[in-house]
């Protein structure tokens, strides 16, 4: 198992982080990878539906939110509020401030731009480490 850790440092994703998270999708959906977006509450996954339609008109990111419709297995992206009951996929992506379980083959992790905010992601890195994760951080 491997843990990613994206930092956020371009203007562009300083400004909207989420952002890296559309990018981040959409290098997995081009990659084969199911991918599950695990949402800080309700109204992220919501932003993150929408912002996953309109990031880029030349991109399609084949997704939807958890618990809006029964085919939902087959979406590539499946955002999860926590109060969604879902299982993990190969490729997680974790929005929210707990480290994810067992269950993946990866997990990206988007670390945000002011290093005050940045403790909870040093917590989590630490967390991975100590389960044996392989651990990488990426500057965007």
């Amino acid at each position: 198992m491997r843990a990613d850790f994206y930092l956020i440092d371009k203007p562009r994703f300083r400004a909207q982080p989420l952002l890296l998270v559309c990018e981040l999708a959409r290098r997995a959906v081009e990659a084969g990878q199911p991918t599950l977006v695990l949402a800080r509450d309700a109204a992220q996954a919501e932003v993150l539906d929408d912002l996953l339609w309109s990031f880029d008109p030349d991109a399609y990111v084949p997704h939807q939110i958890a618990g809006m419709d029964e085919d939902e297995d087959e979406a590539d992206v499946l955002i999860a509020a926590p109060e969604s009951d879902v299982a993990l996929r190969p490729l997680v992506i974790n929005l929210r401030d707990a480290a994810v379980g067992d269950g993946f083959e990866r997990v990206l992790e988007v670390v945000p731009a002011d290093t005050d905010a940045r403790g909870g992601s040093r917590e989590r890195w630490k967390q991975y480490q100590a389960r044996g994760l392989e651990l990488k951080k990426h500057d965007m």
